[in-house]
């Protein structure tokens, strides 16, 4: 089973490759579209972690709290990560990247804000106020299944 953090580290390698900028905000958004965007084309999850809908975006609090001490510095790694993906998937991967890798943190959490899942699961809360609340795959599927067939 592939799980999230062997997304996490995709995305990494890819920063160390291309010598590129990666904050925790900005990994957090693209394992969000990852898993996002394979749900709604593939209609099946990568992973089997929840995000949450965090002031700032969909998060998943165990891979905020393994790279938290970076606050919102770059990720800096010592050694570039292993990675496990299997072909289809790194395929798809790549095509997130193009997508998405190239997007500014902030872009990145203004482009979720404004989609339905995160939304829904903030329904009735402050702008800045916390949240634990799940963003449903259910919800995820339907949202990007609708905009994969719009493409």
């Amino acid at each position: 089973m592939i799980t999230a953090r062997n997304i996490s580290d995709f995305f990494l390698a890819k920063a160390i490759e291309t010598e590129s900028f990666i904050s925790n905000l900005k990994l957090q958004k693209l394992v969000y579209y990852a898993q996002a965007w394979h749900l709604g084309i593939k209609e099946k999850e990568i992973f089997e972690d929840d995000f949450q809908a965090w002031v700032h975006g969909p998060v998943l609090p165990s891979l905020y709290h393994d790279y938290k001490h970076f606050r919102w510095t770059p990720i800096i790694l010592d050694q570039k990560p292993e990675i496990t993906i299997p072909g289809e998937l790194n395929n798809f991967l790549e095509d997130i990247c193009t997508e998405y890798f190239a997007c500014e943190a902030y872009d990145l959490e203004r482009m979720t804000h404004a989609e339905r899942p995160w939304q829904q699961a903030r329904q009735g809360l402050k702008p800045d106020e916390p949240s634990s609340n799940i963003i449903e795959k259910g919800w995820m599927k339907e949202f990007y299944g609708s905009r994969a067939q719009e493409a």
